[in-house]
């Protein structure tokens, strides 16, 4: 029978970690969904939710709202209910964008073009010491954004657990699956627009850094990751500064193109192979990669995407690894062509539910 959890009210409808579940499976290295054992988690029947309320990484308001609508959607319930697992952490979306504004106000003026770079550098702070809770307890951590700014806290705290969880394994550093039509990589000198949601990567990987204070200057070593266990998937839109940075450092990157030629399959295999098996896998998934026609409701829709089957089979690989540690989904944004935001929330939906072992059959 699937578990099912109830929340004990904490501090702005926020538990971090300390849910009470109404029942309790036996712990094993399954999870309730999968006959796929579980490498890296030893709770893989628990999920750690973070739910970001955060549209600071960028131009167009609106991705702060995408928890909420996904929770509405009745996504948490699902995973719960349907899928079988004991939820732990948030139950409400924090609300970042006012603690940003009530902390900084007007007072974050840009650095080396970087817009909001103080706001945004706080709270991925914060997001990288929530989501970071989750993972060191040996569950995969969930996190719903909000721009993908974000994921500056999300991998960070995930690779930070896993490196304090194996400190003795010689494969202790996650991979990162970054599903995208953007390559998110642009550091603060390339960047056109200086948001930062396009820059995320380069500050994990550490091709960008900062000594100013307050200013990404919480990024340290145990936090980041290495540009060798970095896959794209899905990229379709890519500055030429990036295209550089991609080149130079021979990232590995699957374009459109190459799903095209190849199809959805033959590139997953090629991606879980050059990760290797005995690699912890971080996912981070942009609504964006898929098409408009799937996902309209997005701050930068880029035709010729992927459609939602590919973007499940993306999913659906990660999953079936028993490697999958960490999943983010973001930049939903209900502000974004109206009549496009169920079929968003859907697709956003069937994603997360294939990242957690969800399957057709």
């Amino acid at each position: 029978m699937p578990s099912t959890s109830t929340y004990t009210n904490g501090t702005n409808g926020h538990t971090d970690g300390h849910v009470v579940p109404t029942k309790q499976a036996p712990q094993s290295s399954l999870p309730p969904t999968s006959s796929v054992p579980q490498k890296f988690l030893s709770n893989p029947k628990e999920l750690g939710i973070t739910l970001v309320g955060f549209s600071g990484g960028q131009a167009k308001p609106g991705t702060d709202a995408g928890p909420t609508v996904l929770t509405d959607a009745g996504l948490l319930t699902q995973l719960s209910d349907d899928l079988g697992y004991t939820l732990r952490g948030d139950d409400t979306v924090r609300d970042f964008n006012n603690l940003s504004s009530e902390r900084f106000k007007s007072n974050d003026p840009p650095v080396r073009g970087m817009k909001n770079p103080r706001s945004v550098s706080a709270v991925t702070e914060q997001i990288s010491e929530l989501v970071y809770t989750q993972a060191r307890e040996g569950r995969l951590a969930l996190t719903l954004g909000g721009d993908h700014s974000i994921a500056i806290g999300t991998v960070s705290g995930v690779a930070r657990a896993i490196r304090e969880r194996y400190p003795d394994r010689e494969h202790n550093k996650i991979a990162v699956i970054w599903v995208d039509a953007h390559a998110d990589i642009n550091t603060p000198e390339t960047s056109d627009s200086g948001n930062i949601h396009g820059m995320p990567v380069s500050f994990l990987t550490g091709l960008a850094t900062s000594n100013e204070p307050g200013i990404f200057d919480w990024l340290r070593d145990e936090h980041r990751i290495s540009i060798h266990k970095l896959v794209y998937i899905g990229l379709r839109d890519v500055d030429m500064g990036e295209k550089r940075i991609l080149r130079e450092n021979g990232i590995k990157a699957f374009s459109m193109h190459d799903i095209d030629r190849h199809g959805i399959g033959k590139v997953m295999d090629s991606a879980l192979e050059y990760i290797g098996s005995e690699t912890p896998i971080h996912l981070s998934f942009d609504v964006d990669a898929l098409d408009p026609m799937w996902a309209p409701s997005t701050g930068t829709p880029v035709r010729g995407g992927l459609t939602l089957r590919e973007g499940d089979f993306i999913c659906e690989a990660v999953a079936e690894t028993g490697q999958c540690v960490g999943v983010d989904l973001v930049e939903v944004n209900p502000q974004l062509v109206e009549g496009g935001v169920g079929d968003t929330v859907r697709a956003g939906v069937s994603l997360v539910r294939c990242a957690l072992g969800d399957t057709l059959l």
